[in-house]
């Protein structure tokens, strides 16, 4: 595991991007964000303690997220599962931490997934109702 140390303002990764590294913030505080037509929507300020980027370990899909410091920042680098593993068997109180805040992010994940499928839904039965009332007008027009 390697540290690094990166002053305000500067990009760890952006969304897009392919890297498999996760980060410890051992000192400062970083932010996680994603744009969606140039806007910014923040997800998360991390503070020490807290760890981020941990799924490009478990799968090798382009980062959904960019993260910045947000002040003078020292990362702890953990780049394999290997290195995961070893720290995690060494730090079993992080190990503990780490499964709970994962456990919490799912399930909000899972949450706007529902969310969403609800939103889509209700806007194909809307759509439906729609197009429905427009059929009936138009076959009692010709029959």
């Amino acid at each position: 595991m390697s540290k690094l140390n990166i002053p305000p303002n500067q990009r760890i990764f952006k969304e897009g991007e392919l890297n498999n590294a996760m980060y410890i913030i051992l000192q400062g505080n970083v932010e996680i964000f994603f744009t969606v037509n140039n806007s910014q929507t923040r997800l998360a300020l991390m503070k020490p303690g807290d760890f981020f980027g941990e799924m490009a370990l478990f799968s090798s899909n382009p980062r959904s997220a960019t993260a910045r410091t947000i002040t003078n920042c020292e990362l702890a680098v953990i780049e394999s599962k290997q290195q995961l593993e070893n720290f995690l068997v060494k730090n079993p109180k992080f190990a503990a931490k780490m499964v709970s805040i994962m456990a919490d992010r799912l399930a909000k994940t899972n949450e706007l997934l529902i969310t969403s499928m609800e939103k889509s839904v209700a806007k194909k039965i809307e759509f439906s109702t729609e197009l429905g009332g427009d059929l009936k007008s138009d076959i009692g027009a010709t029959g």
